[in-house]
């Protein structure tokens, strides 16, 4: 049997149990309305960027250290010793620019073509809870060095929720870990970071292009 032949018997087990080719052909035949443009692809660069994200940030995993001894030498570690590792940190954080701008310029794009009207109003919902994991992810990333820059980001960032009453003071502790910035506040943020904040985009990542696919792209103004 040649090997072309065997793998024409594997693809043919698969297809007669999964119907992979009534999958593709449902994926490659869906209709792109005519006024669709290259602005209409800022989403889809936006879901690039975090998958970068996710590549570059899972490989930075094997060298960082999430202790406030230990986390600004592991960065030092990364750019300096580690094979590759200052270009994988650079892309990480050019990625991150990239994503935050593409998610901007795609609300403005939504907003002003009017796609957030009946009946996508869920697939604007999902939107903006993506909008806002997205700064969330730059709030929690950008301590993670401890340097002076992230200490006292994180510091400013957690005390915000005080001004509030009575709950104030309550939600500071519970960002922190403690009364004050420390560790338990950098091991919150890298759990945040680097698993909260991936799965819950994730999910709504895949319900807002489950809307998308199921009610297709707006129509012009």
């Amino acid at each position: 049997m040649s090997r072309f032949t065997y793998l024409n018997k594997v693809y043919d087990w698969f297809e007669e149990r999964l119907e992979i080719q009534a999958i593709a052909d449902d994926i490659t035949s869906k209709y792109v309305p005519p006024h669709v443009n290259i602005f209409h692809c800022l989403g889809g660069i936006t879901l690039t960027c975090f998958l970068v994200q996710v590549a570059t940030g899972f490989a930075m995993t094997f060298y960082y250290r999430p202790t406030v001894t230990e986390a600004f030498a592991s960065v030092q570690y990364i750019m300096t010793e580690a094979n590759f590792g200052w270009l994988i940190r650079s892309v990480h954080r050019w990625s991150a620019s990239m994503m935050v701008l593409m998610m901007i310029l795609h609300v403005f794009r939504v907003y002003l073509t009017g796609g957030f009207k009946k009946p996508r109003e869920l697939t604007w919902v999902t939107g903006v809870v993506l909008a806002v994991l997205t700064a969330s992810f730059g709030v929690t990333g950008y301590s993670l060095p401890w340097d002076q820059i992230g200490y006292w980001a994180v510091k400013i960032v957690t005390g915000v929720p005080e001004a509030i009453p009575i709950v104030g003071s309550p939600l500071v502790e519970l960002l922190r870990g403690s009364a004050s910035v420390g560790q338990s506040t950098l091991t919150r943020f890298y759990s945040l970071h680097t698993f909260v904040l991936p799965l819950l985009t994730a999910v709504f990542m895949l319900m807002h292009f489950s809307m998308i696919r199921k009610q297709g792209i707006s129509g012009p103004l």
